[in-house]
């Protein structure tokens, strides 16, 4: 005995220990171990997935972006054509008002020259009826009609010149 050890103590002790230390390392540390792997597998497959789902989120958004701006270029594009396609509407039905205005002003002009030559025709008609009473009246005798239609047609070409 040196030193004030008891080596049979000792090695009761030491196997003592190691009986309770495996024991223990067999039903409590192992599967606490197993089971702390497990969660720390489980944690880092989880945050796998949210960087995952992040980055899925930002293509998404991604796309979302890109397809509002699209809509929105699709949308300007079709009032751009739309305001053009009024633009060519407006000017076809001013060039048909324009049209239908410049046929009624030639209908008018042509009604105002049939008139006109109507009322001329009428005047010169009157003007030799006159011309012919007047010349009857002066003349004191009866024209007849050879010298009716004579002096009718001499104050025609007077009033043609």
């Amino acid at each position: 005995m040196g030193l004030g050890l008891d080596w049979r103590e000792l090695l009761t002790q030491l196997i003592s220990f190691s009986c309770v230390f495996f024991v223990l390392w067999r039903f409590a540390y192992k599967p606490i171990f197993s089971m702390l792997q497990a969660r720390k597998e489980k944690i880092a497959e989880s945050l796998a997935n949210a960087e995952k789902i992040k980055a899925d989120v930002a293509r998404t958004e991604a796309e979302r972006q890109k397809i509002l701006a699209d809509a929105g270029e699709k949308a300007n594009k079709l009032i751009d054509e739309a305001r053009q396609a009024a633009a060519r509407v407006r000017e076809q039905e001013t060039q048909k008002a324009i049209a239908a205005a410049e046929q009624i002003v030639a209908k008018a002009r042509e009604a105002t020259a049939q008139e006109r030559l109507q009322m001329l025709g009428d005047l010169k008609r009157e003007v030799g009826r006159l011309v012919v009473k007047t010349t009857s009246t002066v003349t004191g005798k009866i024209l007849t009609p050879e010298d009716q239609n004579r002096l009718a047609q001499e104050t025609e070409k007077q009033l043609a010149a």
